[in-house]
């Protein structure tokens, strides 16, 4: 810890100095096979995944007859509408015309509508000036740029097909276009990109219990439902195309409303398999959660659609992989043709990068001039592009200027508030061993986590003899294939038979350099320090992907991936702490007592740990957040902490329940911080360690549930000693 352990000037010069000349616990310089271990998360995740997947390969391959296929279609739109999570109920549009721009044969009419009330969706319609009776229409969504569908790339597509007679709806996606929402006034632009825009809040969704990709459909539902309030639009020939994020938008749209017709998602459909092996997971509302553990893949959002027409649009350099976008096509294209349909699934791509297109944009034009009843040439034409204010929805061209609205954190926030009463009920319903009994298999249901069955094999590296202390290194079998590095001090002198566990957010390196005065105040009162990095973190991290939501040193990404899976960071971290406390109980050293304490964000882990495994006796968080729900409730929380978050968990446990389910051992709990990471008010320390209190109160050991305030500048390792004591 910086600036808060301070021990004496005698204690530096005669314990701690020893230390400087053998402070080094790295091991993987030494163990070069293992040199890959920064990795060991994301790859472990992808492990998982894989075997997932496979087992969806196998319930694909079992199909056989018309029968099936109609059964596999039923469950997958079952599994989806479960994933996804109940929409909001339909409320009016309350849709209203901004402003008209008349055009060589067509014209605009730039519209606002609310998909949900006070939910502001930016838009624009097309309208193609000749037209014979109703005309087909479609719903254009656009990929990640800051300005929407007011993208030069964007207008070409919508301003070609309007010329060929198609009414287009273009509208923006949230965090997009007109439609920021974290909007600085001052610089006139966002504090984040597009993905960043929907992966901030897109967490706080997740941590709920929900992607926030049911807000991203319910837009494009509500978008079809504009159309068929206007009289210019044939309702039996909508179709939707988007690219990239657009792509993403329409797939899951489509999958799920039955109203379009024609669906033509371009620079998306690959496979999952790929998205990991290259990529990564990416932004937020491209993840339903669960989605990979409930079997689902890339190719379901199509084959649910059969026998409806559809298009792949790709590109052969496209991030998204071609190999899996072409396997995905030739499942997806077996799937139509075993239903009698093989010709109304097609593919096309064309060689560039993440890109439209001449060819691309004119097979998608042929496509929805063949399906929506519309023909004409599908030759790609010159046209002029608007001047982006020129299509401003609003006043100022930011809602967050003109209407405000509610965005998805506003929306989220009042889910969380309800999660969190409900949660206060239970809290006072259940006594306290049926709680604790329901906290513990909550944990371990949301968390993905399960008891190690197998411990695996501990390689020794090497023993270092100093004055005062021994110094051991050890490399213990992960819960994935990986090794997890550990050091072990032990006192020379006054030894007893306690060992403490101590968990570095930074690392073990942090731990034994800039920290070690808290190592060794430990060491100087008897107690053995086994210092360990886990998964994402120290030497164990950060790893390769950083993906497209990087924020604060953190990936969003790499957490996403849990996500899918199921088997979330924090589960599987807290295996690994057992895997070391078996390491402990196991090893050469005759330890009766094994103690634990946490630095940061990762007390999280920690926490579940202790309440799987009673045997940890006693438990120190330093600067630890203090619940889940704070984070979902903090519209500036702190990135860092997100892969110590479990998604989902809010709707059954948050981590005062873990604390009181620790009682009766003794929990000390040190400088606590907010969601914002700042350090927790009275008021918010109040809030969040009432509950622990109370039950610690009526067990009759109110002096084993702790917490210490330390001013700034104001050593703290008195409180670890007596805490150990």
């Amino acid at each position: 810890m910086k600036n808060t352990l301070l021990l004496s000037g005698v204690f530096l010069l005669t314990f701690l100095m020893p230390l400087q000349s053998q402070e080094d616990v790295n091991l993987f310089d030494f163990w070069k096979y293992y040199s890959d271990s920064e990795n060991a998360m994301y790859k472990s995740s992808c492990t998982l995944a894989f075997g997932q997947l496979q087992k969806r390969k196998a319930a694909i391959e079992q199909l056989s007859t018309p029968d099936d296929y109609l059964e596999r279609q039923k469950t997958v739109r079952g599994k989806l509408l479960q994933l996804i999570g109940s929409f909001p109920e339909k409320t009016p549009l309350n849709a209203r015309v901004t402003g008209v721009i008349e055009k060589e044969g067509y014209r605009v009419e730039k519209v606002i509508y609310e998909s949900i009330p006070g939910y502001y969706v930016t838009a624009a319609l097309f309208l193609p000036e000749k037209r014979k009776g109703k005309a087909p229409a479609v719903i254009y969504a656009s990929g990640h740029t800051a300005n929407g569908f007011r993208s030069e790339t964007y207008q070409h597509i919508i301003i070609n097909l309007v010329k060929k007679g198609f009414v287009v709806l273009a509208f923006d996606p949230v965090g997009q276009g007109e439609r920021l929402q974290y909007y600085d006034e001052k610089e006139g632009k966002s504090r984040f990109g597009p993905t960043v825009e929907h992966s901030y809040p897109g967490a706080q969704c997740y941590i709920s219990g929900y992607s926030p990709t049911r807000y991203f459909i319910w837009d494009g539902i509500r978008s079809v439902d504009y159309l068929l309030t206007r009289k210019e639009v044939d309702p039996e020939r909508i179709g939707m195309t988007g690219r990239s994020g657009g792509g993403t938008q329409t797939a899951f749209t489509a999958a799920v409303d039955d109203r379009i017709l024609a669906a033509a998602p371009e620079c998306f459909i690959t496979s999952l398999e790929y998205v990991l092996k290259s990529i990564g997971p990416q932004d937020a509302e491209q993840n339903l959660i669960h989605m990979i553990s409930a079997g689902l893949d890339h190719a379901d959002l199509l084959e649910v659609r059969a026998p409806k027409p559809g298009l792949m649009i790709t590109t052969t350099r496209d991030f998204f992989s071609i190999q899996g976008a072409r396997e995905t096509f030739s499942e997806v294209k077996q799937f139509y043709s075993r239903l009698g349909a093989g010709d109304q699934m097609n593919m096309v791509e064309d060689d560039d990068a993440h890109a439209s297109t001449r060819k691309n944009r004119e097979a998608m034009y042929a496509f929805f001039q063949k399906y929506l009843d519309n023909p004409g040439s599908p030759v790609d034409m010159d046209v002029e592009i608007f001047e982006e204010a020129e299509l401003w929805t609003t006043e100022t061209g930011q809602l967050a200027t003109s209407l405000k609205g509610e965005t998805i954190f506003t929306l989220n926030r009042k889910i969380v508030k309800n999660q969190y009463a409900k949660l206060k009920v239970l809290r006072g319903k259940e006594d306290f061993e049926d709680h604790t009994r329901r906290v513990e298999n909550e944990a371990k249901q949301w968390s993905g986590f399960r008891y190690p069955e197998h411990f695996g094999k501990v390689l020794f590296s090497g023993r270092y003899v100093n004055k005062g202390y021994i110094l051991e290194k050890y490399l213990i079998q992960g819960s994935g294939d990986y090794m997890l590095p550990a050091a072990l001090f032990i006192p020379v002198e006054k030894r007893n038979d306690e060992v403490v566990l101590v968990l570095d957010e930074w690392g073990m390196e942090h731990a034994a350099g800039k920290d070690s005065l808290m190592v060794h105040s430990i060491l100087k009162q008897g107690s053995s320090v086994l210092l360990f990095d886990l998964p994402g973190i120290g030497s164990l991290g950060p790893g390769y992907l950083r993906g497209d939501a990087y924020i604060d040193n953190t990936s969003y990404n790499q957490w996403f991936a849990g996500i899918l899976t199921n088997k979330s960071i924090v589960g599987m971290r807290a295996e690994d702490i057992l895997r070391i406390k078996h390491f402990i109980e196991t090893g050469i050293e005759d330890y009766k007592t094994i103690s634990a304490l946490a630095i940061g964000a990762i007390s999280s882990e920690l926490l579940h740990a202790a309440v799987f495994d009673t045997t940890i006796q006693k438990i120190c968080l330093v600067r630890p957040f203090l619940s889940f729900t704070e984070i979902a409730l903090e519209p500036e929380y702190k990135p860092s902490y997100i892969p110590s978050t479990v998604a989902g968990a809010i709707e059954a446990y948050d981590l005062p329940d873990l604390m009181a389910a620790l009682c009766p051992r003794k929990v000390l709990i040190i400088n606590p911080l907010s969601g914002s990471g700042a350090p927790a008010g009275n008021n918010k320390k109040q809030c969040d360690l009432t509950y622990p209190k109370i039950v610690f109160t009526q067990k009759g050991v109110e002096e084993n549930f702790k917490h210490v305030v330390a001013e700034e500048g104001q050593p703290v390792y008195e409180q670890i000693i007596k805490w150990l004591r």
